[in-house]
């Protein structure tokens, strides 16, 4: 019986994995063994990095909604405290949002929250 190398199969193989390593510096870009290893490396740092985006927007957030409060004399945990005393209940994301391009609505929310905490 004759020997069968699968050659399509084969070539398309490598050309999905070098294709993959588009971009990449040296020899990871065209050297199929080396590329097979800088593109398995890379999906492993995307599906980690997607989670941790998570976290770094949500720190972002915080950041900003904390020196948003901080201007009108108010630390972030008892801005947020406040906020949920008053009932009001918007995510970080959008409480960023509003603290970067609306100014006066957001002042706005921290006197309903300090109202919120003088009350309880």
């Amino acid at each position: 019986m004759a020997r069968v190398k699968g050659g399509p199969r084969a070539h398309a193989r490598h050309l999905k994995v070098i294709k993959a390593a588009k971009g990449y510096r040296g020899r990871r870009k065209n050297t199929f063994r080396t590329a097979v290893q800088a593109v398995e490396r890379a999906g492993q740092y995307a599906y980690r990095d997607r989670r941790v985006r998570k976290r770094n927007f949500r720190a972002l957030w915080i950041q900003r909604i904390n020196a948003a409060s901080r201007l009108h004399g108010v630390t972030y945990g008892r801005f947020m405290c406040g906020l949920k005393a008053a009932g009001i209940e918007l995510d970080r994301k959008v409480l960023a949002d509003i603290a970067v391009h609306e100014p006066e609505a957001f002042k706005s929310l921290v006197d309903q929250a300090e109202k919120a905490m003088v009350a309880a």
